[in-house]
């Protein structure tokens, strides 16, 4: 199983957000016994203004064991159709593309999303299973 994560999650630990700490931390754990760990390009760019350095944003990557992935054509495609029809219907622009681009490279290139924006992503893309750590109990789990 691939997990692509959002930058909420990693932002809840590195900065660290009292109230979901534990939750996102819990869940980027469980993932990682899962199976794999992926961030598409964009999570990068937002993940990399919280470091000194790429070298040390690199070597947070690396030792969390979590790959970088450029979004291929399918999704890139998919996040401006989502982001059109989402304007269509009057979706504000507070919603930027790069919501999009994490939304449908998770969809495409991972297995599911481990993301605390689940209402967005839940809606605009139907067919992904969205991780809400904050949302998890003990008995429904990640």
């Amino acid at each position: 199983m691939i997990s692509a994560i959002d930058t909420n999650i990693f932002l809840d630990i590195l900065l660290p957000n009292e109230e979901f700490y534990d939750s996102s931390s819990d869940a980027l754990q469980m993932a990682a016994t899962l199976g794999s760990l992926v961030i598409c390009d964009i999570v990068y760019a937002e993940l990399s203004v919280h470091f000194a350095s790429q070298r040390e944003c690199d070597t947070f990557l690396r030792t969390n064991e979590i790959r970088v992935q450029p979004l291929n054509q399918e999704a890139l495609f998919l996040a401006g159709r989502k982001w059109r029809t989402y304007r269509k219907k009057g979706g504000k622009r507070t919603r930027i593309l790069a919501d999009f681009l994490i939304g449908a490279h998770a969809q495409i290139q991972a297995s599911r999303l481990l993301s605390r924006d689940r209402g967005f992503y839940s809606e605009l893309f139907p067919s992904l299973r969205v991780i809400d750590p904050s949302a998890q109990t003990p008995a429904n789990g990640v």
